[in-house]
């Protein structure tokens, strides 16, 4: 059943809600996986095969379930590509979400620790509003603005106070992961409304293989690999469910319950990645952190609740 971009249907928008949930936990969880992946990849080598890894896996869904059955045994050649005008979008897509937000956040994860990482995410769910407010042209109402300004407010405060108030060397990359991925996730939410998402960043991640190929076989001459466990599954985690199947569900929320209600769901997502931080990297939970995340679920709820 169709839905539309405000959500107006009410058991469509539930799901869509709860789709760009998962995709939200699935993102919580890639800068504690990069850190770990870091362990044994250098951030070349990284960033590339994830990007492999995750096309080989959309690719593998695009010929296996873009083609009815018995077509399957000549999968390949019937496999239809988007159309034309969608390319454009495509590429957008490929260039902030699947190299360049891996790839600034990454360099910056050498420098910086995942705490302070997570003012990128702090300022991604108003900047992607923003730009959907421009390239889609929803019409949020005063009181979506308010809240949605207001759980910035709260994040970035928590964030910085977490760093001491200092910006590090590495704020240029991540302010910059911040406009890139705003963009790529804007884009992909607007191609979600005329194709399956789970096509979006297939199609996305297929479009970048050219270039992700070559360079996963120049870093990985070039830089040494220790294949310890946390390496390989921090590698497979930000490839698979963080590169992929995270997007799928996103992408899909997006196009049910709109653009600008969907990017406010990110406001969790820094504290989420401090939890996980936490249990998967033995950094310490601030005493902030509670209410900190009482104050952002009320702005979530509040999105969600107005008009979007």
């Amino acid at each position: 059943m169709a839905v539309d971009a405000t959500g107006a249907d009410a058991g469509g928008a539930s799901f869509g809600t709860v789709q760009a949930a998962l995709g939200v936990v699935a993102f919580s969880l890639t800068f504690p996986a990069t850190a770990w992946g870091l362990e044994g990849f250098g951030p070349w080598s990284l960033i590339a095969v994830r990007s492999v890894l995750a096309a080989a896996v959309a690719g593998s869904c695009l010929v296996v379930v873009g083609v009815p059955p018995r077509e399957r045994s000549r999968a390949w050649g019937r496999v239809a590509p988007p159309e034309r005008r969608h390319w454009l979008g495509l590429a957008v897509v490929g260039a902030g979400v699947v190299l360049g937000f891996p790839l600034l956040t990454t360099l910056a994860l050498q420098t910086s620790t995942t705490a302070h990482a997570a003012v990128v995410v702090g300022l991604l769910p108003l900047t992607t509003a923003l730009l959907s407010a421009l390239r889609v042209g929803t019409r949020p109402s005063r009181t979506f603005w308010i809240a949605a300004l207001a759980g910035a407010a709260a994040v970035i405060a928590f964030t910085v106070q977490q760093s001491g108030g200092a910006l590090t060397s590495a704020d240029a990359y991540l302010f910059a992961a911040l406009l890139v991925c705003a963009a790529g996730y804007t884009e992909g939410g607007r191609l979600a409304r005329v194709m399956p998402g789970w096509q979006v960043i297939g199609w996305a991640l297929v479009l970048c293989l050219p270039l992700t190929v070559p360079m996963a076989a120049i870093a990985l001459s070039l830089e040494p690999v220790r294949l310890t466990a946390h390496a390989v599954t921090g590698l497979l985690w930000v490839a698979i469910g963080s590169q992929f199947l995270g997007l799928v569900v996103w992408y899909r929320g997006m196009a049910a319950i709109g653009i600008p209600k969907a990017s406010q769901l990110q406001l969790a997502q820094p504290l989420l990645t401090l939890v996980w931080s936490v249990l998967l990297l033995g950094e310490h939970l601030p005493v902030a952190a509670p209410l900190t995340a009482a104050a952002v679920l009320v702005c979530i709820a509040v999105t969600q609740r107005a008009r979007g």
